[in-house]
């Protein structure tokens, strides 16, 4: 039997479909049309857009569920702090040194006044010697005390320039309040100067007052300048400034004695009984230290 020869025709086209056979080509795909890939970029975006919505609502409830609970917790807190004071009354950025309590007063004997020997014109002495031993000035009952009392102390002097005192100081610096007298009188011993000013006194020379009060050295590491400065009721002039047993009455806070006096008595090793006693490390935030 013969073979059939196979022309070159037929073995060029090998995928030809033969007479009976089943077998089909795939189809062409199709290419989207422009209204169908604008469909698709709109749905696309309307999808962002839906979950960029979803983002905000979440984040707008989980604030009304913490954040708000959170904001009004601390508002809170700052309204408790405000009426509390801390140690003391918080005023503004200050906080007043607290005061010593009631119970009856530790009652100072009348001080003694001494001669001058400052060389300031004006300044009032009294006796810091003595005490408790004999005093080289008269008797040592009429010497300043230095003993530390828990109580109220109702002083001789006003504003006081010495005398028994409570433990705990205060810190040196300004304050827009009346401080306890008992407080101040412990940073006069440790060599403070006191400033204090008539509450009637005029904003501007309060302010002048706190600027002379700045330009003050600091004494020591802490930054302290061992300068009080308040207002005090009931002053017989204007302003007041103290030290332990001198005291000067000004009518302007730009008499140039008020530096003289700081210059003599501050942090001074002639004057001051405790002198390295800290004005700093006490109670009470002043507005400048």
């Amino acid at each position: 039997m013969s073979r059939q020869a196979t022309t070159p025709k037929q073995r060029s086209e090998p995928h030809a479909r033969r007479p009976g056979s089943s077998r089909m080509a795939p189809p062409t795909a199709r290419r989207p049309t422009k209204a169908q890939i604008r469909r698709g970029r709109q749905a696309e975006l309307a999808g962002q857009r839906a979950a960029e919505e979803a983002r905000r609502r979440r984040r707008r409830v989980a604030w009304w569920g913490g954040g708000a609970v959170a904001t009004i917790l601390v508002l809170v807190l700052i309204v408790v702090l405000l009426v509390s004071g801390g140690s003391g009354t918080r005023t503004g950025d200050e906080t007043m040194p607290p005061g010593v309590g009631g119970g009856t007063p530790d009652v100072q004997p009348a001080a003694l006044e001494v001669p001058n020997t400052s060389g300031i014109p004006g300044v009032v002495a009294y006796d810091t010697t003595g005490w408790p031993a004999d005093s080289h000035n008269g008797p040592a009952v009429r010497a300043l005390r230095h003993t530390h009392v828990s109580g109220p102390v109702s002083y001789a002097v006003i504003p006081p320039v010495g005398g028994d005192h409570n433990a705990v100081w205060m810190n040196c610096g300004v304050y827009d309040n009346p401080v306890p007298n008992e407080r101040a009188v412990h940073d006069l011993e440790h060599g403070a100067v006191w400033i204090t000013y008539q509450p009637s006194l005029p904003p501007a020379e309060v302010a002048e007052l706190r600027s002379f009060e700045s330009r003050q050295s600091v004494v020591d590491h802490s930054g302290s300048r061992y300068v009080d400065l308040s207002p005090f009721p009931g002053l017989a002039s204007p302003i007041v400034i103290s030290s332990w047993g001198f005291q000067l009455r000004v009518n302007s806070p730009n008499d140039p004695r008020l530096q003289r006096f700081v210059d003599t008595f501050r942090a001074s090793q002639r004057y001051t009984p405790e002198l390295g006693g800290p004005c700093a490390g006490g109670v009470g935030t002043p507005l400048q230290p």
